[in-house]
């Protein structure tokens, strides 16, 4: 038990998940451009050498907090559905929920992920990734109205743009340890979003 307590990763107190966690903090409350090497050792109170031997560099940082982000998000697409339920309508409440489940356990990187414009490589690959996680939920929308599971009047892309701007704007608002959990609120989510889309 004390050979536990006394083994160290890096620095005594910071492993490398602990320095991203500041940083992916620092980046939100500064933007990334702004946030240097010499602010993050400040506020982790290291050195940048210490930095330096967890991360190459400031882009490795934030392409390790935007890949966990994006990460959890395309685990929920490629996710199977519980159950035997194979309707897309189904597909697309699961990941609906679990789109919401990511965004509160991982708020800090998915912030992140949502405020980055294309900027640096990292920031173009992030994007595209991204995108190709849009294209996929619009297909399953277009898959689901299909179907007959929901209303064809409104496009697909459109279906889809607006029920992720409504789960991405928690960010905005969300506080952990509210009123609402991560369950709750993606009951909320479906219901707003997938009750309006239904027939009548």
């Amino acid at each position: 038990m004390s050979e536990m307590q006394t083994t160290r990763r890096g620095r005594p107190g910071y492993d490398q998940q602990g320095i991203l966690a500041v940083a992916v903090t620092a980046f939100n409350e500064h933007g990334y451009d702004a946030t240097s090497i010499g602010m993050l050792a400040e506020r982790l109170g290291l050195s940048k050498s210490a930095i330096y031997h967890h991360f190459g560099s400031k882009d490795e940082i934030l392409d390790r907090a935007l890949d966990s982000a994006l990460s959890g998000l395309e685990a929920v697409v490629d996710d199977p559905l519980p159950g035997d339920a194979t309707d897309a309508v189904a597909r697309l409440e699961h990941v609906l929920r679990g789109a919401v489940h990511v965004l509160v356990d991982q708020l800090p990187a998915v912030t992140l992920l949502l405020r980055v414009r294309g900027n640096t490589d990292v920031e173009r690959r992030a994007l595209t990734r991204r995108r190709a996680f849009d294209r996929r939920i619009t297909a399953l929308v277009a898959e689901a109205q299909a179907e007959g599971s929901l209303r064809s009047d409104i496009d697909a892309a459109v279906v889809a743009r607006l029920t992720f701007g409504m789960i991405n704007s928690i960010v905005e608002w969300y506080r952990p340890g509210g009123r609402e959990g991560a369950d709750r609120l993606a009951d909320d989510v479906v219901a707003i979003a997938l009750d309006g889309l239904r027939h009548a």
